[in-house]
């Protein structure tokens, strides 16, 4: 497909973040996009669950890059690129690996951020050839609790995940601690022996659960369940870390 082409494809995008710093290394042009099969009971983004929606917008390829190379000096000075995150942008796959191939002409580094939860067919491979790294949420080994947090089957995302890891190409997994729902000890083991067994994990994120979004799921009128569910502590936080590093994993 000729450059032209490619620029013309389009995608529904939620919002973007031009000078993003946890979606990946250094400084990030986030794109958001628009639609995620899953309803994560901790969502903090669910306006961006529906494939279509009043405030989203379509845009071409050519229209996204066409902005994110405004931010080029950023991204080299600080090691950063583009991250596309969501919603999934595995629902739109056509879109994403085009704008990273796109990317990857202009030499920017470029990441994916992902449930993993989609079918791993050809136009996902496509996406991953232009993938530099990717942003692998796990939510939980437990079959039962990935299932009650997300209404989906954790073996779609194990699946991704060994693909991942037989391709060598890098991963940082993402793991939402909630306490009463993902903090179960003896499922933290069952994760760290798993990710023991990619070969290609630079690091482990935890991301202590909030109710940031909460407000959002009351707008929607989706009855948020979390809503007496705290916030994990510091100390609670610091034992998850020390057990995922128990296991020689790179914890942030």
């Amino acid at each position: 497909m000729m450059n032209n082409d490619i620029k013309k494809i389009t995608g529904n995008i939620h919002s973007v973040e031009t000078c993003g710093t946890v979606d990946g290394p250094g400084i990030r042009y986030v794109v958001f996009t628009q639609g995620c099969a899953l309803r994560c009971m901790y969502c903090h983004n669910p306006d961006t669950w529906s494939p279509n929606s009043e405030s989203s917008r379509i845009k071409t390829t050519g229209e996204v890059l066409s902005d994110i190379v405004k931010y080029k000096s950023y991204f080299r000075f600080s090691g950063g690129g583009v991250t596309l995150s969501g919603g999934e942008p595995l629902l739109q796959k056509e879109f994403t690996a085009a704008l990273f191939s796109l990317c990857k002409q202009e030499e920017l580094h470029t990441a994916l951020d992902t449930s993993g939860c989609v079918t791993l067919d050809d136009a996902a491979k496509e996406v991953l050839r232009y993938t530099d790294l990717v942003l692998l949420d796990i939510k939980s080994m437990n079959a039962d609790t990935f299932n009650k947090i997300t209404g989906s089957d954790v073996n779609v995302t194990l699946n991704f995940a060994n693909y991942l890891s037989e391709q060598n190409i890098p991963v940082w997994i993402r793991f939402v601690l909630v306490p009463g729902l993902t903090d179960n000890e003896e499922e933290l083991h069952a994760l760290c022996r798993y990710v023991e067994t990619l070969n290609n994990v630079e690091r482990v994120q935890i991301l202590p659960f909030h109710q940031m979004g909460a407000f959002k799921w009351q707008n929607m009128q989706l009855g948020y369940k979390l809503e007496e569910t705290p916030v994990p502590t510091a100390q609670e936080v610091h034992k998850a870390r020390e057990l995922f590093e128990s296991y020689g994993l790179n914890v942030k």
